[in-house]
């Protein structure tokens, strides 16, 4: 059976209880097979996964696109399809670690003016920490889902070391070569100080110079990516074991450790109305940034990304914060309230984000009230858009965006595996009446 099929086969048993939600059931069987119909450039060789309505490969978002897939892994067609992913991701890894978006083959097309010009495999050499934790993430989940070891060639091992090496040169920042600069752009597309960035101090963290929204950070020590590199660095262990190579088990058990000590020395704060929590951004110097971005990893993301559990405490503080007004992106409109970022319209949200906020929830009505807007905001597409309006979701950025897709598909398959599919969809009926009513 062919991946396509497979995966559309593996979700019909959710049909009959989505359909007790109207409409519900068309928009989740488009968006979950949103990646898999559009995105997917397969090869006998590999896999190239584009991000949409732009036709380059994010190693963030190829792995987002795809990880609501995997549950289907036991399918042949299904498991080459991502083994190809991640073979290609290691090979993108190889030609250049710095780099977050590449093409599918080499051209001396840039659609920007950087400075240095990167290769003609990379699409844009924009370093952001996540852009390498991702497919060491992808990989483990990959593994412990199938237990197939062929994809952990050499190729895959020298790819995790070069991820591992970054990472900890990044440490001391002052003394990389990595440098990024582009003209004729928004503030937030390039990096101060010749392309280095803001100064930072030693913290035993690792520099970033851009959010996972692309977008450039205001001080080097991204919080939540810092967070994502611990736990990716907890999957090189783990596939470094598998491969026989311990000294990188070794680099990467005290690397992970040198960057948790660095977050919990510099990057959790005592806020006077929440108490401790994450800061999005720190440089070591004394000066934090207090907000978070509806890009993962995000502050809000961090059980989703497994750093840790819903109940910590640090977090479920963190989490008031971020989805408060205290955080300048989190926006409230007469249809949705929830968290946008400054890469797109002021006040726009996005379903990203909800998606996220879904998945770390505890409260089946605060899920339910998340079912209830993206049901209700996607302006009759039928798929998630990257941000919209709150007030008017027929404004709205980026209509083929996968990665959101993506997301709403794992969303609403968690409720279903964890048995809260249809008490969810019962309170967002109930809500959505009671709503009517008013």
């Amino acid at each position: 059976m062919k991946a396509e099929e497979a995966i559309r086969a593996g979700i019909g048993k959710l049909q009959k209880e989505l359909e007790l939600y109207p409409g519900l059931w068309e928009v989740f069987g488009q968006c979950f097979m949103n990646t898999i119909e559009t995105t997917v450039r397969q090869t006998t060789e590999d896999t190239f996964i584009i991000t949409g309505d732009i036709c380059a490969m994010w190693l963030r978002d190829s792995t987002a696109q795809v990880l609501h897939y995997l549950r289907f892994a036991d399918n042949e067609a299904v498991a080459q399809m991502i083994e190809g992913l991640i073979s290609r991701q290691a090979d993108c890894v190889l030609r250049d670690p710095y780099a977050n978006a590449f093409n599918k083959e080499p051209s001396d097309y840039k659609p920007y003016d950087d400075t240095p010009r990167a290769s003609d495999w990379v699409w844009e050499r924009k370093y952001e920490i996540d852009s390498l934790c991702y497919p060491l993430w992808l990989a483990e989940k990959y593994y412990d889902k199938t237990g197939r070891t062929e994809f952990l060639n050499e190729k895959f091992a020298q790819s995790m070391r070069r991820i591992v090496e970054v990472l900890r040169k990044e440490q001391c920042h002052e003394k990389s070569t990595y440098r990024f600069e582009r003209t004729n752009c928004p503030p937030g597309d390039t990096l101060t100080n010749g392309g280095k960035g803001e100064p930072v101090a030693y913290t035993g963290m690792t520099w970033s110079g851009f959010r996972p929204s692309d977008d450039a950070c205001k001080y080097g020590y991204l919080i939540p990516s810092n967070l994502f590199a611990v736990r990716a660095l907890k999957s090189a262990q783990k596939l470094a074991k598998l491969l026989g190579d311990d000294a990188l088990a070794q680099e990467a058990l005290k690397l992970g450790r040198e960057i948790a000590d660095g977050v919990e020395k510099y990057g959790v704060i005592e806020h006077p109305q929440y108490g401790k929590i994450y800061a999005y951004e720190v440089d070591g110097l004394g000066n934090v940034n207090l907000m978070d971005d509806a890009n993962v990893p995000s502050l809000l993301s961090l059980p989703y990304l497994e750093v840790c559990g819903s109940e910590d405490e640090v977090y479920k503080n963190t989490r008031s914060f971020v989805l408060s007004a205290d955080n300048p992106y989190y926006y409230e409109g007469r249809l949705a309230q929830g968290i946008g970022s400054p890469h797109t319209p002021e006040g726009y949200i996005w379903p990203i984000s909800l998606c996220v906020q879904g998945m770390t929830s505890t409260d089946v009505d605060e899920m339910a009230d998340i079912l209830n807007i993206l049901i209700t905001t996607h302006a009759g597409t039928g798929f998630m858009h990257e941000s919209f309006n709150p007030d008017e979701p027929e404004q709205y950025t980026r209509s083929w965006f996968a990665w959101a897709n993506s997301m709403f598909g794992e969303f609403l398959f968690r409720l279903y595996e964890k048995g809260l599919l249809r008490p969810v969809l019962c309170r967002a009926n109930e809500k959505a009446q009671r709503e009517k009513q008013v």
